[in-house]
């Protein structure tokens, strides 16, 4: 009775005070198919396929591809671990991307959307035709389950980025996500790429742990066959219900994925070149240029072709850990930056067939060049004493050389600031001036090709005195010390940035110090407030352009890495048999888009 009594009392005191508040407005709900996070997608309702694939194109066939190392696992999101080649064909999420544009999502999983209009929560409403890999179908639960172990079991940066996110399950096939605080588009829109898991299947493993066996999985593909660390197969779902979607129309074609092992990559060219796998991507130029030459090129068995692009670039570089005490100095990062003689490099070792990478945007407006303009001042003014003087009266390039290999003009340079930094010249070695030691630090690498362009960096650095160990290890262990921050220098950059976005924050911002997208190691309180303003910027294309090149000209300057060189065209081999579709899509080479000649 009394029990009661407060109840009724809590119920009345509720209304009592709602009647006495003014209404709250509910936000406007939009519902959609297909959104964008800029403007509208490209493809409108009851698009049939990507302009990009062959929607006729033939299923049937087997390709056969390639990796270097072992693995040990087949799970991608474990915390531990080398996980097989071709995981990314186990799951689908709950929309698709499209490969000719940037950050627009189209139904998979889940068939329509709708979302607040300032962005307070978005529901996804799942289609009532999708199945996992065992015909069940594919519920809300499935993805309450798959959100939730991802925060907590998968990675920091996940639970990080998406933290304070709830998801509740409103039926068999309706989930719906409510962000903590209204207005962050990017965020709520970046739910739509959740991989879905089949609970039943997960539920009964560690999540944070490696799987030993072939996973329950939701797409296209799955274990055919294996031997650990050696070779997987995978082979199509035959009866993969979202085969003939509109996002999956004409690719997924080949009836079996092979991935065969090698143990370095000159012998997996040489598996090549005699018909052991039918297509590989060359990133080295000296090996493009000399040795993709035999009778298999000649007798038009293996087609060899170039394919230019303005995809943007990753920062690919050197990069320095700035948590080790010889790399904290920003004057020592510069000074080593003098010691990469890359005109040298690109005439003897690539043929003069690459350019410098100068930027984390490179080719896209957002690459900062020539001093800041009115809108980018204002951005770094409230940081001005936070970050290096140059950004103001300096473009940032990186050293050149007349490529003879002397770099005398370019030592001198890197002598000043070492300097300045507390470093001097003693018998031959450069010491710190206050404890005496000598400069030395580890490169980790695990392929010869990191080798070759690593030796004239270690070799000029001897000249000066530096100790640049080059220590090779295999994949696994590579990966083991990526995850513990158990490295001085990597052979590692940043990837591409098609635009400024809130993905920036896992290499950049502190709070996700943990990811191991972090590099370089960096807390930055500047860096910070240019990666929230980009985030808080996201629609306003003007604004963001802005931001993004303050947030390049404070990195650049700030040398936490010392940049290599890109090219921009795809250079590829593969086997006759191979058809691709004559649209490439702008932002990858496509292969999910061929098949096997018939």
């Amino acid at each position: 009775m009394k029990k009661s009594f407060l109840v009724l009392f809590c119920i009345l005191s509720a209304l009592s005070s709602l009647s006495s508040q003014s209404p709250v407005t509910e936000p406007k709900t939009i519902k959609t198919t297909g959104v964008s996070l800029r403007g509208s997608p490209a493809y409108r309702p009851g698009f049939t396929h990507f302009d990009y694939v062959n929607p006729q194109a033939p299923k049937g066939g087997s390709l056969t591809r390639h990796a270097i190392g072992t693995y040990d696992n087949f799970h991608r999101y474990a915390l531990r671990g080398s996980c097989a080649e071709g995981w990314e064909y186990f799951y689908d999420s709950l929309m698709s991307g499209s490969d000719d544009e940037q950050d627009a999502l189209y139904p998979l999983i889940a068939e329509s959307l709708e979302y607040a209009s300032d962005y307070s929560f978005i529901i996804f409403s799942i289609d009532p035709r999708a199945r996992d890999q065992e015909g069940q179908p594919i519920t809300a639960e499935d993805v309450a389950f798959s959100f939730n172990t991802f925060y907590e079991k998968g990675v920091p940066q996940f639970r990080t980025y998406y933290n304070g996110i709830r998801v509740q399950v409103l039926s068999g096939n309706r989930v719906r996500f409510d962000l903590p605080e209204p207005g962050d588009k990017e965020r709520m829109l970046a739910l739509g790429g959740t991989t879905v898991f089949p609970k039943r299947f997960w539920e009964q493993h560690n999540f944070s742990e490696p799987l030993t066996v072939p996973p329950l999985g939701t797409g296209p593909y799955r274990v055919k066959d294996y031997k650990m660390g050696q070779y997987v197969i995978l082979e199509r779902v035959k009866d993969y219900w979202a085969a003939d979607l509109p996002v999956n129309k004409g690719q997924y074609n080949f009836d079996t994925i092979r991935y065969d092992y090698y143990r370095d990559d000159t012998i997996a060219l040489e598996a090549f070149k005699s018909g052991e796998y039918d297509i590989r991507s060359e990133s080295d130029i000296e090996k493009w240029n000399t040795q993709y030459t035999g009778p298999a090129f000649s007798s038009g068995r293996i087609i060899k072709e170039e394919i230019p692009h303005q995809i943007p670039l990753p920062m690919s570089a050197f990069n320095l850990n700035v948590e080790r005490p010889v790399f904290q100095d920003r004057r020592v990062r510069r000074a080593l930056n003098y010691f990469l003689d890359f005109e040298w490099i690109n005439k003897s070792l690539f043929y003069n067939q690459y350019t410098r990478t100068r930027s984390y945007f490179q080719n896209t407006e957002y690459a900062a060049t020539g001093l800041p303009s009115d809108a980018e001042l204002a951005v770094l003014e409230p940081i001005r004493a936070q970050i290096p003087p140059e950004v103001f009266t300096e473009e940032y390039q990186p050293p050149v050389t007349d490529g003879s290999g002397y770099i005398r003009p370019q030592m001198r340079e890197a002598m000043a600031l070492f300097n300045e930094a507390g470093w001097e010249l003693r018998r031959g070695k450069l010491v710190h001036r206050a404890s005496g030691e000598a400069m030395r630090f580890e490169l980790l690498i695990y392929s010869p090709s990191s080798e070759k362009i690593a030796i004239p960096l270690q070799r000029n650095l001897a000249r000066f005195g530096i100790d640049m160990h080059i220590r090779m290890v295999d994949v696994s262990q590579f990966v083991n010390r990526l995850r513990s921050r158990d490295y001085d220098m990597l052979d590692r950059g940043y990837s591409a940035n098609a635009y400024p976005s809130a993905n920036l924050v896992f290499s950049w911002h502190s709070d996700y110090i943990d990811s191991t997208y972090n590099l370089a190691g960096v807390r930055d309180p500047a860096l910070n407030y240019l990666v929230e303003g980009i985030i808080a910027h996201q629609e306003d294309e003007e604004a963001l352009l802005a931001w993004g090149k303050a947030l390049d000209r404070v990195l650049t300057w700030n040398h936490y890495v010392i940049p290599q060189w890109h090219t921009s065209q795809f250079r590829v081999a593969y086997t006759q048999q191979l058809q691709k579709p004559p649209i490439r899509p702008r932002y990858v080479l496509g292969l999910n888009t061929w098949w096997i000649r018939s």
